[in-house]
């Protein structure tokens, strides 16, 4: 199915010249003079090659037909990372190459978006949030206020972000999965 270009966000499956490609970043660049262009970060699922391609927002391009169904995360092992469909209770196994840098949000239980073309895993989706320890962090200071410079810490799946100065070690916090930066303290 054709849809428009701008439309296209992280995750989809475009087929292109008969190849199939997951978009890893879509970004729409709107320039003072000129026409808007959507610049693709894809991914070509046969090989893994990654390619880089820029359409006019305007344009359409072709969209695969896959199916996307939520899936719960179990484990991640040598053959890949594990998930279950939890209405039919079928399992699949999902290859490092796809998972990607999203690896260290998977939680043990954690509902994803996983796309199949043809029966093959080719994508997920994780959610939006996610929530961490801080394991490691500097010390709170007195008299620092909470509008001052965040502090860098290390969180419990080993990524680094940046913090409020009133956030300690064993503090539980929301992040984004998209870039690992802080929302707020965890209401748990």
């Amino acid at each position: 199915m054709k849809v428009i270009a701008s439309s296209l966000r992280k995750g989809n499956v475009v087929d292109q010249d008969g190849k199939l490609y997951v978009i890893l970043s879509a970004e729409n660049i709107h320039p003072g003079k000129g026409t808007p262009v959507t610049q693709l970060d894809m991914r070509r699922i046969s090989d893994g090659v990654k390619v880089s391609e820029r359409y006019r927002t305007t344009e359409q391009v072709e969209r695969a037909f896959v199916e996307e169904r939520d899936h719960t995360f179990l484990y991640a092992d040598a053959e890949g990372f594990h998930f279950m469909n939890p209405e039919t209770f079928d399992q699949v196994a999902v290859t490092e190459s796809v998972v990607g840098d999203q690896a260290p949000y998977l939680l043990e239980g954690m509902a994803v978006a996983v796309s199949v073309h043809n029966g093959v895993a080719i994508s997920i989706v994780l959610p939006q949030r996610a929530t961490f320890e801080v394991v490691e962090t500097e010390p709170v200071t007195k008299g620092q206020t909470a509008s001052s410079s965040y502090k860098p810490a290390i969180l419990s799946n080993g990524l680094r972000t940046s913090v409020p100065p009133h956030v300690g070690t064993g503090t539980r916090i929301v992040v984004l999965t998209a870039d690992a930066s802080y929302v707020e303290r965890a209401k748990d």
